[in-house]
């Protein structure tokens, strides 16, 4: 499993854009500066995060972007999802068949029951992230970040 470009430089822009204090947000050029990344990368991550509701551009010659919600609203699961989709989604054996036109283990597959815990694992655990979590220095959101797996732990094995 890895984490794609996609996912974590739109991540890193939408914590950026949340800890902006200006109301006008950042813009592009601020962003890339900021990032490293070429402004056409910019400014397709900003159009994913605008289309799928995270974020607001704002109009005039100084505009930029802001939140387009309070960051504690903000699930990370559903930023990540945006960003690049699932882990494992389950349209994918339908997909990668190999040369057959259905899957030899679609009738008994224990990978496929793997991946679909590892997801619902991941998304159980993504879905108690907000963006608000993150944008403290990587110290604090650390801490809440251990507070969030602990609780998610100990429930996890109450159940």
């Amino acid at each position: 499993m890895k984490i794609t470009a996609q996912e974590e430089y739109g991540l890193r822009i939408l914590i950026r854009i949340a800890r902006c204090k200006d109301k006008e947000g950042m813009s592009i050029p601020q962003l890339t500066e900021a990032e490293g990344l070429s402004s056409h990368y910019v400014a397709k991550l900003t159009r994913i995060l605008r289309m799928k509701g995270f974020i607001n551009s704002t109009p005039g010659y100084k505009g930029g972007y802001v939140l387009a919600m309070p960051a504690q609203e903000i699930i990370i699961n559903n930023v990540l999802k945006a960003l690049g989709g699932a882990l494992f989604n389950t349209s994918y054996c339908g997909s990668h068949s190999g040369t057959m036109k259905i899957c030899t283990n679609s009738v008994d597959c224990s990978a496929r029951s793997l991946w679909q815990m590892i997801q619902y694992t991941v998304d159980q655990l993504l879905d108690k992230i907000t963006l608000h979590d993150l944008v403290s220095s990587e110290l604090q959101s650390g801490k809440i970040l251990e507070q969030v797996v602990h609780e998610f732990t100990r429930k996890s094995l109450l159940v």
